[in-house]
C-alpha cells in the first residue's frame, strides 16, 4: 500500500510502498478515505511534537475510513462500520490500524472528509472552551489565530455556548472566513493593536490562544479580572514568557490544553464531548471548514499550504 513517510528527522517524508499492516490484539484496521492534516504534523516532522513516535513513521493524526478487520479481543465497531479515529500516527495511507476504543462511528449524512477534518479542531475547542475555561453565556471570548484549523472552530463553538466573539487572523480575506463562522468582532493581527482593539471592545474574559508569542502577550494585557487565558500552541514558534505578577493582580488563570493528553489519563473528558459535537453536527450547527481536499500524491502540498499559513480551517488529504 502507499504511506506517506519519515524515515528520519533530517530526512523528509516521500510517499513510499510498504507492507499492508495487520491488526494487533485491541485494533482495528481502516480503508482509509480521508486523513485531516494538523499543525502538530508539521511538528512531528522535526521531532519537535510531545507525542512524536520513533521514526520511521507514517504521518497522520485523524483518520476516517471502513472497517477491514478486527483483532484479537475486538467485538466492534463492525467489519463495514463507518468510523473516525484519532491515532496519532498512520493516518497519510491507504490503510491502518488504530485502538478500536477511540473509534467514533459516524453520522450517516457526515461525509468521510467532513469527518477526518473534525475531531482534533473540534475536541480541542470544545474541552477547552467547556471544560477547561468554562466559557459562560455573555462572557467575551478572544480566539488567536482564529482563521486556522482549530481557531475556527473555537469562533463557532464560542459562538454555540452563548460568547461574544471576538476573532483575531491576518488579513481581510481570513477575517471575513471567521466573520462567516460567527464572529461578532475582528481584528487584524497584520494591522491593529491587539491590545487596545480588544480594550476599545470593553476587554476579554476568555483567550483561545494557538499563537504563542507577542500575540499572546497583547491578549493577557487585555484581559478582564478573572479572565482565563487557554495556552493552545504556539504557532508563532514563541513559546511566551508569562509574568506571574500579571496574574496575581488581575487574578488571572492561564490553562494549558492538549486535547490528545486525556486519552491517557481521563478518557471520559474527550468520549462525553465527542458525544455532543457530533450531536451539533447533526442538529446541523458545525460545518467543517475545510478549504483544501488533496490526493494522497500531494500530501506534502497540504503541509506546505499549513506552513505557509495559505490555508483556513482544515487541510485534508483522501487516498484518491
Amino acid at each position: 500500500m502507499r504511506a506517506f513517510r519519515i524515515d528520519s528527522h533530517d530526512t523528509t517524508a516521500t510517499l513510499q510502498d510498504i507492507a499492508r499492516p495487520v491488526p494487533g490484539a485491541g485494533e482495528i484496521a481502516i480503508r482509509i478515505s480521508a486523513c485531516g492534516l494538523n499543525f502538530a504534523d508539521l511538528l512531528m516532522l522535526k521531532g519537535e511534537y510531545q507525542d512524536t513516535p520513533p521514526t520511521p513513521f507514517t504521518l497522520g493524526m485523524e483518520v476516517a475510513g471502513t472497517v477491514e478487520a478486527l483483532g484479537d479481543g475486538v467485538e466492534g465497531p463492525a467489519v463495514g462500520s463507518r468510523v473516525a479515529v484519532f491515532g496519532g500516527q498512520g493516518g497519510l495511507a491507504e490503510h491502518g490500524c488504530f485502538p478500536a476504543d477511540r473509534a467514533v462511528a459516524l453520522p450517516d449524512a457526515m461525509s468521510f472528509t467532513d469527518a477526518a477534518a473534525f475531531q482534533i479542531a473540534y475536541g480541542t475547542s470544545h474541552v477547552a472552551l467547556d471544560h477547561k475555561a468554562r466559557l459562560q453565556p455573555g462572557e467575551t471570548l478572544l480566539v488567536l489565530g482564529a482563521a486556522g484549523g482549530v481557531g475556527l472552530t473555537a469562533v463557532e463553538i464560542g459562538k454555540l455556548m452563548g460568547a461574544t466573539v471576538i476573532a483575531c487572523a491576518r488579513g481581510a480575506d481570513k477575517l471575513e472566513v471567521a466573520r462567516q463562522a460567527g464572529a461578532d468582532h475582528v481584528i487584524d493581527a497584520q494591522t491593529e493593536d491587539i491590545r487596545e482593539a480588544c480594550r476599545a471592545l470593553g476587554g476579554v474574559d476568555v483567550v483561545y490562544d494557538p499563537v504563542g508569542g507577542d500575540q499572546f502577550k497583547a491578549a493577557m494585557r487585555a484581559c478582564r479580572p478573572e479572565a482565563r487565558l487557554l495556552a493552545i500552541g504556539f504557532a508563532s514558534g514563541e513559546v511566551p514568557k508569562i509574568p506571574a505578577n500579571h496574574l496575581l493582580v488581575k487574578n488571572i488563570s492561564v490553562l494549558g490544553l492538549y486535547w490528545g493528553g486525556y486519552l491517557g489519563f481521563r478518557p471520559q473528558v474527550v468520549t462525553d464531548s465527542l458525544a455532543r459535537l457530533f450531536d451539533w453536527y447533526r442538529e446541523g450547527r458545525l460545518k467543517p471548514h475545510i478549504s483544501h481536499v488533496l490526493p494522497l500524491k500531494d500530501a506534502q502540498k497540504g503541509l506546505d499550504l499549513m506552513r505557509t499559513r495559505k490555508s483556513t480551517g482544515k487541510v485534508v488529504v483522501t487516498m484518491k
